[in-house]
């Protein structure tokens, strides 16, 4: 009976990835986001408002992010917190349907997308958190890979129906060639609008399993969230200020803040790169991020095999290395050119190395970032696991203005998509410089 709990309450957490997960795969970078470039007319100028845009909402999160977690862990409960963000990401998705061509507020577009965000990446933080409960320290690595596999598949789902039942191409009919579904109209964007209202439905529905078997009772005893906020602070700066006596915790929090700020760079220009770059409309950039979907899922699993058999560090320097390459081609890639060698305007041979990429992203991102969650539960204190990962969130979050600012700058001056993404190369690299520091301690895994 307790192993079939046991399996219940992983699969209850793993079903908060499924749920999720459309936010980053069908707003953040495959369907939305290119979007954007349709509203505002530019790809120069839909890149540089994205990424100014987005480093405000990280620099939000960045700043509420410790004290989320901090507070989490002194009042446990945390599928209360999850709720209550799960509201805000209705919300905010639900508010993309009024991206009506030429009749929209940008301002308010914007703030929309932002408050589902920054509820989807706190969110997150509590979730995180919950997976040292899960299984063993030996499972954690196989458990956290099955997850971001699992989530990715969701992913997919979400993309697949999107393009052949909702998102129009210039044609108006969708990616199997009919036009989409309940009489939206092609002409106002209403099957491509869609993609905020069933992201908000997607999440609603799928979220269910997860309160229902990944239930994390108020320890009794404990404050509530007033008390427990005016507690945050003092052990919040206590926290902070014993990080340089942990090294290897320190040191890993600065490396994954520069590799995780580049990899977000990627999901959140990808779209508008292929968009503006290539030419790709959004139909296009779907297929795309089906292709880098179900790569990531199944890299992930095998990543969380990887990571139980040789450890996180290993899967996390892999996945580097071959990020930091793929960006460096992504420079050389263009209409007219691919690394470097011309080629006629017609020819597909562009796409066909954009696919590949993005097969390379989607891969390496599902492993990288579920290694990474089981390095963060090897290294910090299991009794403040939920602030550790509101570090963690902080540490990615806090220069998260960084990628995007850097390529929204350079665009700005270069006037140039391609040129506009060379930061994310430096990022990747400092990101694999400073994990070579890192030793992997082992850690007791509370229970």
């Amino acid at each position: 009976m307790a192993d079939v709990s046991k399996k219940r309450r992983i699969w209850g957490w793993f079903f908060y990835y499924w749920a999720g997960q459309p936010y980053f795969t069908l707003l953040l970078t495959f369907i939305f986001a290119p979007y954007v470039t349709d509203l505002v007319g530019s790809g120069s100028v839909a890149q540089t408002v994205w990424g100014y845009s987005n480093t405000a909402f990280g620099l939000i999160v960045a700043i509420l992010a410790p004290f989320l977690g901090a507070i989490a862990d002194k009042t446990g409960g945390r599928t209360r917190f999850i709720a209550a963000f799960s509201v805000l990401y209705v919300l905010g998705a639900w508010g993309l349907w009024y991206a009506l061509p030429g009749h929209f507020s940008l301002v308010f577009i914007l703030l929309s997308f932002g408050i589902g965000l920054i509820a989807t990446e706190l969110s997150a933080i509590v979730a995180n958190a919950m997976l040292p409960t899960l299984g063993t320290r030996e499972e954690l690595g196989r458990i956290s890979g099955s997850a971001w596999g699992f989530g990715y598949a969701g992913g997919v789902v979400s993309l697949i129906l999107m393009l052949c039942f909702f998102a129009e191409q210039h044609t108006g009919k969708t990616l199997i060639g009919i036009a989409p579904l309940f009489g939206l109209d092609p002409a106002l964007r209403e099957g491509t609008r869609a993609v905020g209202p069933f992201t908000a439905i997607w999440f609603a529905v799928f979220i269910i399993p997860f309160f229902l078997w990944t239930r994390d009772p108020v320890r009794p005893g404990s404050p509530g969230v007033i008390a427990a906020a005016r507690m945050a602070w003092p052990e919040l700066k206590a926290t902070l200020a014993s990080l340089p006596g942990n090294r290897n915790l320190l040191m890993f929090l600065i490396a994954s803040m520069f590799y995780r700020d580049a990899l977000n760079g990627m999901f959140i220009f990808g779209g508008i790169y292929a968009s503006g770059v290539l030419g790709w409309s959004v139909v296009d950039v779907g297929v795309f991020g089906i292709i880098a979907a179900i790569s990531g899922a199944l890299f992930a699993w095998l990543g969380g095999k990887a990571d139980s058999a040789y450890g996180p560090k290993v899967v996390i320097i892999a996945c580097l290395i071959v990020l930091t390459g793929v960006a460096l081609a992504t420079l050389f890639l263009s209409r007219t050119s691919v690394l470097g060698i011309a080629v006629a305007a017609t020819s597909s041979l562009p796409d066909i190395t954009f696919y590949i990429l993005g097969a390379l992203i989607g891969a390496c991102a599902g492993s990288m970032q579920a290694a990474s969650r089981t390095m963060m539960v090897h290294l910090a204190d299991p009794e403040k696991i939920t602030e550790a990962f509101g570090l963690y969130a902080l540490s990615g979050q806090a220069t998260s203005f960084i990628a995007p600012f850097a390529i929204g700058v350079t665009t700005a001056i270069t006037s140039s998509q391609q040129l506009g993404i060379s930061p994310l190369i430096v990022l990747f690299v400092l990101g694999l410089l400073l994990l070579l520091i890192v030793r992997e301690a082992p850690q007791r895994v509370a229970g």
